[in-house]
Parts: C-alpha cells; sequence; structure tokens
C-alpha cells in the first residue's frame, strides 16, 4: 500500500515500486535465518554466522545495485496504468 501510494502521489506507474517492494522481500542473503534453506545448511554445513555475512553483504549490494538499474528499464515510470489520487 505504501509504494502503491507513493507511485499515486508522484503521478507515476505503480509498477516499478511494486516490483522493487517484491525484489527487496526475496533479498535475504546476510542471515542464516533469513530463509528455510540457509538454516537447513547452517548447522549440517558447520557455517558459522558471520560466514553468511561475508558471503551475503557483497551479494546483497549487487543484487541492489542490479535491481536498481534493471526495475527502471523493464518497468518504466512513465508506462502503464497511473494510480489515482484519492
Amino acid at each position: 500500500p505504501i509504494a502503491v501510494g507513493v507511485a499515486g502521489k508522484l503521478g507515476v506507474s505503480y509498477k516499478p515500486y511494486v516490483f522493487a517492494v517484491m525484489v527487496a522481500a526475496s533479498a535475504s542473503f546476510m542471515t542464516p535465518i533469513g530463509y528455510q534453506t540457509n538454516m537447513m545448511v547452517w548447522g549440517p554445513g558447520g557455517y558459522k554466522f558471520t560466514d553468511f555475512t561475508k558471503i551475503g553483504a557483497p551479494l546483497s549490494i549487487i543484487y541492489m545495485v542490479c535491481s536498481c538499474l534493471l526495475i527502471p528499464v523493464f518497468w518504466p515510470f512513465a508506462d502503464g496504468p497511473m494510480v489515482p489520487v484519492g
């Protein structure tokens, strides 16, 4: 609701905002408790909590940069239905 409201106030398409929220919600690379498969390999794999942070932090930064660059390409701000401001 917040992303769609922001798009409506700015008078642009809601699609890039919605996809940004969806991408951000699936970016859980920095901790073993971020996703169930991380929890499944944490103990049996002998990993430490910091192992996930060492790999997850750079991966999260790459994921964020790629998302910021590619979301407007595939879902432009000026394309598609605009949300009515009410």
